[in-house]
């Protein structure tokens, strides 16, 4: 069997903060770290409020650019009254990602045991790119992306991957549908 090529992925990060900066967001740094290191291209990254349109609206836009294959966010997954980003995002997805959601708790489970439910984190298809919702812990960022992401957004990774989909993510757009 030949072995497949390694394929860079485009990623925008998202850190959703009321008093994270650039200089001080370790969970976006712990995030883009992992990204250059797997070989992949930190496409943009940015800093929101706890605001649910202003959530919703950064993803949206890197969402419809050409030069962003997957939206990767941290923070606002808990239960205070300012964790908005799941109500922000899940209603803009065209198809939920319960796996995620799943595989993200049993692996924090592991790590940090019953705390994990104080997390709400998700994932989706938004016109046709994937978007991830993670806590805004450096531990829940680097739990997703070495037990999950990683291997995931490696076209190498058997027996399948996101990045082998990514081309026909749309087809029920070019095909005419809904």
């Amino acid at each position: 069997m030949t072995e497949r090529p390694f394929i860079p992925v485009r990623i925008a990060v998202l850190t959703v903060s009321d008093t994270r900066t650039l200089a001080d967001d370790k969970s976006g740094q712990t995030l883009a770290d992992r990204i250059a290191e797997a070989g992949h291209i930190l496409a943009d990254r940015a800093i929101v409020t706890d605001d649910g349109a202003k959530i919703r609206d950064k993803v949206l836009a890197w969402s419809k650019n050409e030069g962003v294959d997957v939206v990767i966010t941290t923070g606002g997954t808990g239960f205070t009254g300012r964790d908005v980003t799941p109500e922000a995002l899940e209603p803009v997805f065209e198809k939920r990602m319960d796996g995620f959601s799943e595989v993200f708790h049993r692996i924090s489970y592991d790590k940090i045991g019953t705390s994990t439910i104080q997390s709400r984190a998700t994932g989706g298809v938004v016109n046709a790119t994937f978007v991830f919702v993670l806590p805004g812990s450096p531990g829940a960022c680097r739990d997703a992306w070495d037990g999950i992401l990683k291997a995931q957004l490696d076209y190498r990774h058997m027996p399948c991957n996101f990045v082998e989909i990514m081309p026909r993510l749309d087809e029920h757009l070019r095909r005419g549908g809904g």
